[in-house]
């Protein structure tokens, strides 16, 4: 494994660089579906988070623009599977999809198989996979993801397989192929890696430490999304609050909200992941002040207790965090909160639990992600003595998740019968005379209407509250 990549090449010329492999690497496709006489196919299954959803964009462009052509399950030429490896079983996933693999790939020996994301960055997971599925073609991690094509033609003139990770990176690469998942809505990268340390966190350790992007390439991207059709973005983070604090001329997190928020034609603005230690006012005031910024904020709590706060190394305490909420409610008085709160973290006593209830109890979540504490090989938390008692870590999830959702449904209910903005989004995938879309808070509304609407944003009553998502009627465009 290396530490740092050993090129001078500036951000340009390392993106000149890739579109030459990507030529070089269309001629291999060539001639290789001259042998076959078809087309080349491919399929990226994308495993974890929305950083990673973004990253398999990017692959699917680059192969795209050699001349794959995308199908939708994995009897393809190519196969990448981008990993996650935020819990354990994320791993055993991937391990399971390979042994399916395998099968196949004896009987198509021109397949290629490529793994990528997170789970890579692992030295234990790589050689795992060099000893027990030495079918596998190219491994490569995070942080050269925009070598994917130079990394592919090594592959197409190799018969063995190829691995190339770094522990680190200090680049960012601009302006390579990208292919949208949706043609109106779209992420945005504004900085990569985590300084963190969350003590029950493997993603400092697999996405390398923060580097934010310049904020005149974030805003040019945004720029040429919304010149081609894009009406809201994502704005992606490990930690988006801590944005700006690595460039030459520093800018806050905030101070970027609000030059795009300038951007003309964009109409929605997104954002995640917030973590509470970061949390300016200067941000709550720019949320505040930019009409485009969606009304929603969602503030991981991870445990109401200080104590066990501070075993997470979470670097703020029940009070700060309750005081971060009566700030955003009080300015911004219709803000939508979630958050994400881990249940059976090593040490967790009733108390805590508890106090874990009492910032529910008092914040009313709109929504919450629980999860149940996963011990995650490589973190601190891991090797802690005090392991919660199964049972007893299943009582407190259900009596949290009960809370959860008598909130949640109580909360959702309270906008039955309102007019209110929603973005559509997809056919529904249940009943195709209706279309789903989501409100500002993120909520999900079913309302009847046609293809064509796909990509616009609608008043739409809200005539019934299901729990969850609402069934409602369009009124007027907006």
């Amino acid at each position: 494994m290396r530490d740092f990549e050993n090129v001078t090449l500036t951000s340009e010329e390392e993106t000149k660089r890739q579109y030459a492999f990507m030529e070089r690497a269309r001629e291999y496709v060539r001639e290789k579906e001259q042998q076959l006489g078809r087309k080349l196919t491919f399929h990226v299954q994308t495993f974890g988070c929305q950083m990673n959803a973004r990253d398999s964009e990017k692959l699917v462009g680059i192969l795209e623009n050699i001349g794959y052509t995308e199908i939708d399950d994995e009897h393809a030429d190519f196969v990448i599977y981008n990993t996650c490896t935020v819990r354990e079983n994320a791993n055993n996933k991937v391990y399971g999809r390979l042994g399916y693999l395998s099968n196949y790939k004896k009987k198509n020996p021109h397949m290629v198989i490529a793994l990528c994301g997170c789970m890579m960055q692992e030295p234990a997971v790589v050689e795992k996979i060099r000893t027990s599925y030495r079918f596998v073609n190219l491994i490569f991690g995070t942080h050269n993801i925009y070598k994917f094509a130079e990394l592919l033609c090594r592959t197409f003139e190799s018969d063995s397989m190829i691995v190339d990770i770094w522990r680190d990176t200090d680049k960012i690469v601009e302006d390579l192929p990208v292919k949208r998942k949706f043609s109106f809505k779209s992420g945005v990268n504004i900085m990569f890696g985590c300084n963190n340390f969350c003590s029950y966190c493997i993603v400092p350790y697999v996405r390398g430490r923060e580097r934010s992007r310049q904020p005149q390439d974030i805003i040019r991207e945004i720029e040429g999304l919304v010149a081609d059709g894009v009406c809201e973005i994502m704005l992606l983070g490990q930690n988006v609050n801590s944005y700006g604090k690595n460039l030459e001329n520093p800018m806050t997190f905030a101070e970027l909200l609000r030059e795009i928020n300038k951007i003309e034609g964009l109409k929605r603005i997104r954002f995640m992941t917030s973590h509470p230690k970061d949390l300016s006012d200067e941000l709550i005031y720019a949320m505040r002040d930019c009409d485009k910024v969606c009304k929603h904020m969602h503030l991981p709590l991870q445990s109401g207790s200080s104590r066990i706060l501070k075993i997470m190394n979470r670097h703020y305490d029940k009070e700060q965090y309750l005081g971060i909420v009566r700030k955003l409610r009080q300015e911004i008085p219709d803000i939508a909160l979630t958050t994400d709160i881990i249940v059976g973290f090593p040490g967790e006593t009733e108390e805590d639990f508890l106090e874990t209830l009492d910032v529910v109890q008092q914040v009313e979540y709109d929504s919450a992600f629980t999860f149940i504490y996963s011990k995650r090989t490589g973190t601190l938390a891991a090797a802690m003595d005090n392991q919660v008692p199964e049972e007893e870590v299943k009582c407190h999830f259900d009596r949290l998740l009960r809370e959860v959702s008598g909130i949640s449904a109580r909360k959702a209910a309270a906008l039955e019968g309102k007019v209110m903005p929603v973005l559509a989004e997809e056919i529904n995938e249940h009943d195709a005379a209706l279309i789903t879309g989501r409100l500002d808070n993120n909520a999900v509304v079913h309302f009847p209407g046609t293809q064509d609407m796909i990509g616009n944003i609608y008043n739409v009553h809200l005539e019934e509250c299901k729990g969850f998502y609402y069934l409602g009627r369009v009124e007027e465009d907006v």
